[in-house]
């Protein structure tokens, strides 16, 4: 299989933390087990727009996103929330717009849970973000820690693909 970028093995992934007010995102190529950004940010959105518009803003950068950098596959964060419905509903079809954009472009569309990035960038399930951070600097390199924190865990997101390799299956959304 050939990347995009890089060579014969090289892989291209596309890491999204979904958010309604910020959606971090991260592109990660990987050929075996070397790593390299290709690209992160935030898709912002601003409050008191409408919700109809704040998606629509959502959908079309994802949409450039996967037109620019092409990806093999499309790693998301799996939403966890334990307190607010409304955030929860909010992030919820922010996540749907994020989904249909790279489903128009990809059928390898992946989903972790935030215990599996932890444990797949740190080594323990239970980390905190900023040993997340610490860990995605470290492994790519970087100068300094990507920031937003939202930016960070979409990277580190692309990063749990990339170790997957051929295990990646069991990680697909059904």
């Amino acid at each position: 299989m050939e990347g995009k970028q890089g060579g014969l093995n090289a892989i291209v992934v596309l890491g999204i933390d979904p958010g309604y007010a910020l959606m971090g995102w991260g592109v990660v190529e990987s050929e075996g087990s070397r790593m390299k950004l290709l690209g992160y940010g935030c898709v912002e959105t601003k409050a008191g727009v409408p919700m109809q518009h704040r998606l629509r803003t959502l959908q079309l950068s994802i949409r450039d996103l996967v037109n620019i950098y092409q990806p093999d596959d499309v790693a998301f964060e799996e939403l966890f929330f334990a307190r607010n419905v409304t955030t929860a509903l909010m992030v919820g079809a922010a996540r749907g717009a994020a989904i249909i954009a790279a489903a128009e472009y990809t059928e390898n569309l992946y989903e972790y849970t935030p215990m599996q990035i932890k444990q797949a960038v740190t080594g323990w399930g239970k980390a905190d973000k900023k040993q997340v951070q610490q860990m995605v600097k470290l492994l790519l390199h970087m100068e300094e820690v990507p920031r937003p924190d939202d930016a960070a865990d979409a990277i580190a997101c692309a990063i749990t693909h990339c170790q997957c390799g051929p295990a990646k299956e069991q990680f697909r959304m059904k």
